[in-house]
């Protein structure tokens, strides 16, 4: 399994946790795949930008199809635009692909037969090792699902009175919260820096929306 499936699959965990929306996890999705292809020597960061290296790419399909939409001529393709490129779409994606291999399943919400549906994990060795590197703070994957609101606070809110800040809080350039590698933590602060534009894409959509309607009101 790869760092974006495990992703994935703890973002599907039912639970009391804010549902994830599919475009923040779709971001995240793809700076998952990004920081595994680093970790398999297929491509490197320079700066911002991402330069393919060696053919080596895990065997996995969706971290191949990634590989084969890399941009590989200079000038290389910046992690904010491959972000947004590669995201579109992706949480679906990964959804279809987990299904297809039994690693999710579909229930319906509620007591009632015909009520919504909503998809889970299946009770599997990926969704145990998932759960494992969630338990285990592994970094990575700590601060990826913290961008996305998972883990109990956002990567983006800051620290409260005496707190430290940690992959769950604000993140400063050139910080490296304990992640390792400053390619990594690059991409990672790319994903929160998306995030955090998507948010505020959405909130302005909802100002506009309710300026718009209370025009036809008459407020």
């Amino acid at each position: 399994m790869t760092t974006a499936k495990d992703l994935f699959i703890i973002a599907m965990e039912p639970g009391p946790e804010r549902a994830v929306g599919q475009g923040d996890l779709s971001l995240a999705l793809a700076g998952a795949e990004l920081i595994d292809l680093i970790g398999a020597g297929a491509v490197t960061v320079d700066g911002d930008l991402i330069v393919p290296g060696g053919p080596q790419v895990p065997d996995d399909r969706l971290l191949d199809e990634a590989a084969a939409r890399l941009t590989r001529q200079p000038p290389y393709e910046r992690i904010e635009d491959w972000l947004w490129r590669r995201g579109r779409d992706l949480s679906a994606a990964y959804q279809s692909a987990l299904e297809e291999d039994g690693e999710l399943t579909r229930k319906r919400s509620g007591r009632l037969s015909f009520g919504p549906e909503r998809v889970e994990p299946v009770e599997t060795p990926a969704r145990r090792r998932a759960a494992d590197r969630r338990e285990e703070g592994e970094p990575v994957l700590a601060a990826l699902a913290s961008a996305v609101g998972l883990g109990g606070e956002r990567f983006d809110e800051e620290p409260g009175p005496g707190e430290e800040a940690g992959p769950g809080g604000e993140f400063a350039p050139g910080e490296d919260p304990g992640l390792g590698d400053e390619a990594v933590t690059t991409v990672v602060a790319a994903v929160h820096d998306a995030v955090m534009e998507l948010e505020a894409v959405r909130q302005r959509r909802t100002i506009e929306s309710s300026a718009f309607a209370n025009l036809w009101r008459g407020v």
